[in-house]
């Protein structure tokens, strides 16, 4: 009996460091593969499995310092997406593959019930180690895909098809909509109150944006059943509609006969998109609507936004205030920033939107977007609208790269006091428009020949009512736009 159990305290005393060891082995080939396989004499499984460890590592590295602007435009296909979630996934099976068989060539072959289930333990913690990273890109992946596919559709859903060799069309420049849709439970229909054409150069990424306020009277309607229905100029839906320009998107939803042909919420679109295109003389390829209270959720999700204020701004309906200084608004505090009209005006409020989305787009910085995106993809999917295509999202993604990298984007905003929106001078803003594209950034007032009818973010404006702004918007005769960057407060 006495050595019986002397034997077995022996047998114990030689399997535990026997269990360590293999513990450690495991790890091992969880950090690099094979490293078990080797050490245990399986040399020709073993150096495949660190072959094709190094290979892969070296793949990752060379796509990530040379290719990551073609990652980048992958990464906003649907197909891809799918294929690299499957891929994903087959990755974490194998991973967890080793780590199980690895442990299983280097434990000892006789370990007490114990040690046998403390091993056991330890490998099934370390394949949870190497399964949920895994299970989170693959997570992330299939929500990106989810994403696109929900707010994207194929051909923009109209049919159009995209020539991905000249995705342009041979396009100097593409022209965007940034439509504010400010939808609440205490109103019908949905009012455009932020409308802004994104002019942007497809070789250097140099973008102007073009502002038009909403309560423009006598708008333009473009050729067909608008301007037979308005022939001299919209004038709204009857009594309790002033006939604004930020009107056109819900009546054009409310009366199908006005856009023979187009669906239910394409039909908003598709006339303001025309009007507009017909008040600048410029085309409007493409449009984004974002709900403003949809806006603040994205905010958040980014764990806010960092912004400059330079005076009290009112804030909620309690008597809040937005006071001075270098903030980080959360979701609610910049939709007020951008929105708030007290002691303001629509135009102040103007440049402060645009520094908004200035801030915001030099904010959204990839590990921003890695580590929240879960949230952000979300918030964007119940907020945003859009025509864009799928097919097309790679290239303005390489677009977006360069406006980010530092390409100059200028603001010019068609507001008092140079343009009055009762009766605005609608050739003026044309030719003001033509300018801008074309380049024209030098000087600062307008040329005597014409009267002054736009302006730039640079100063504030007097308001409508004469009171204070507090923000960055217009006040000079500018007539030619300015930079962003060089206006909204740092």
């Amino acid at each position: 009996m006495a050595s019986r159990s002397a034997g077995r305290r022996a047998q114990k005393g030689d399997a535990e460091p026997g269990l360590l060891r293999a513990l450690a082995l495991t790890l091992a080939s969880a950090l690099v593969w094979g490293v078990a396989h080797l050490v245990t004499g399986r040399r020709i499984v073993g150096s495949i499995l660190l072959g094709a460890f190094v290979l892969l590592g070296a793949a990752a590295a060379v796509l990530g310092l040379f290719f990551r602007p073609r990652l980048m435009e992958l990464a906003v296909q649907p197909a891809w997406l799918s294929g690299v979630a499957g891929g994903i996934l087959a990755l974490g099976l194998v991973w967890v593959t080793v780590v199980i068989r690895s442990y299983q060539l280097a434990r000892p072959g006789s370990l007490s019930l114990g040690a046998s289930t403390a091993g056991a333990v330890a490998v099934t913690v370390l394949c949870f180690a190497v399964a949920v990273p895994v299970s989170w890109g693959a997570y992330n992946t299939y929500v990106a895909r989810d994403t696109l596919t929900s707010i994207f559709q194929a051909g923009g859903g109209n049919g159009r098809a995209v020539n991905t060799k000249d995705p342009w069309n041979g396009q100097s420049r593409v022209n965007v909509l940034l439509l504010g849709g400010d939808a609440a439970a205490n109103r019908q229909g949905v009012r455009t109150d932020s409308m802004t054409l994104a002019s942007i150069d497809t070789k250097t990424g140099e973008t102007v944006l073009l502002s038009l306020p909403r309560n423009l009277e006598n708008v333009p309607m473009p050729a067909g059943p608008s301007r037979d229905r308005f022939p001299y100029g919209f004038t709204g839906d009857g009594a309790g509609t002033p006939g604004l320009l930020n009107e056109v998107y819900q009546y054009a939803e409310d009366h199908p006969d006005v856009v023979p042909g187009a669906r239910k919420n394409q039909r908003g679109p598709e006339l303001l998109k025309a009007t507009i295109s017909g008040i600048l003389q410029q085309p409007v390829d493409y449009y984004i609507l974002v709900d403003m209270f949809g806006f603040a959720d994205i905010v958040d999700a980014m764990g806010g936004v960092r912004i400059k204020i330079t005076e009290p701004i009112p804030y909620g309906q309690r008597g809040e205030v937005l006071q001075p200084g270098d903030r980080v608004l959360k979701g609610k505090e910049a939709l007020w920033y951008g929105r708030s009209r007290t002691l303001s005006s629509d135009y102040a409020r103007m440049g402060r939107q645009k520094c908004l989305l200035n801030a915001i787009a030099r904010q959204a910085d990839p590990q921003t977007v890695l580590t929240k995106f879960d949230r952000l993809a979300a918030a964007t999917k119940r907020a945003i609208s859009t025509d864009i295509p799928q097919e097309l999202l790679p290239a303005f993604v390489s677009l977006s790269t360069k406006v980010k990298d530092g390409s100059r984007i200028d603001s010019l905003q068609f507001v008092p006091p140079l343009i009055h929106t009762g009766n605005p001078d609608y050739a003026l803003i044309r030719r003001l428009t033509t300018r801008a594209l074309a380049g024209d950034r030098a000087g600062s007032s307008a040329s005597p020949s014409a009267s002054p009818s736009a302006s730039s973010t640079k100063t504030r404006p007097a308001t409508e009512a004469g009171g204070a702004s507090p923000s960055p918007s217009p006040s000079r005769t500018d007539t030619k736009p300015v930079s962003l960057d060089d206006t909204c407060p740092k």
